[in-house]
């Protein structure tokens, strides 16, 4: 079922600016979606906001019609979710969504770097590489915020992905990162991104090994430890769902 904002005093945001420079009214529906999406990723719009379509319209000078199609494109990515006669609101995956998630994750991501071994090229593992350097630079530079810290090392999940070849399984891993994002915004990881790029580099060693077995294990133990970092507790998320009851009974 899904859940309505805490109180009628949910988040109030100021909604995402476009682009600079953009023509009034010229944003696309799939523009409009990336932009919010990335707010969302990057925590300036929390789990729980309520996205205003007339607001968003202004912001945007396009047609609430466009808007609300902006904003089911980001519901069937679970970003997002649309409540009849309620609004849309920047979604609160729950505890067991959570689970659900990185269970998920481990899945497919030993799979992509089942895939990504098979057909990586050198230039495949120089764009790695690469990435694994830019995270590095930017984590020792200061400061960098939380939300630029998650979202880069993110990033290396969905280009190693990409680089499988798979578009369909680059895709799921893409939105599932997205939806990390927001878990971890919600259940205040504790992660220490440094050991994340330290793993990003292991694995890719291994992937140019071409040991595939151990580079799954690597990614799994990897996504594991990311797991694990999060405040995942039941009894915490059922209180906050209880609440949720009882200010829409």
């Amino acid at each position: 079922m899904p859940r309505a904002p805490k109180s009628s005093a949910s988040p109030s945001v100021a909604p995402p600016v476009p682009a600079s420079g953009a023509v009034a009214g010229s944003h696309s529906i799939d523009s409009i979606a990336q932009d919010i999406a990335t707010a969302i990723i990057e925590k300036r719009l929390p789990p729980g906001t309520w996205l205003r379509e007339e607001a968003l319209g202004r912001v945007y000078a396009v047609s609430r019609t466009k808007i609300r199609a902006a904003l089911l494109m980001l519901s069937k990515d679970k970003l997002i979710e649309i409540i009849p006669d309620k609004g849309s609101f920047v979604s609160q995956p729950t505890v067991q969504e959570a689970r659900e998630i990185f269970g998920l994750r481990r899945l497919l991501e030993a799979e992509a770097v089942r895939q990504f071994i098979a057909v990586a090229r050198r230039a495949d593992f120089a764009a790695l590489q690469q990435h694994i350097r830019f995270e590095r630079n930017t984590l020792g530079s200061a400061p960098t915020t939380g939300t630029v810290r998650e979202k880069l090392l993110g990033d290396f999940h969905v280009v190693l992905a990409e680089a499988s070849g798979n578009a369909t399984l680059a895709g799921l891993v893409k939105e599932l990162v997205g939806r990390s994002s927001l878990i971890a915004m919600l259940y205040h990881s504790s992660n220490d991104p440094h050991c994340s790029s330290d793993e990003h580099e292991a694995l890719l060693a291994l992937c140019r090994s071409g040991d595939v077995e151990a580079a799954v294990s690597c990614m799994t133990e990897h996504l594991t430890r990311i797991e694990s970092g999060l405040q995942l507790s039941q009894d915490r998320n059922e209180r906050q769902l209880d609440l949720v009851k009882a200010l829409l009974a």
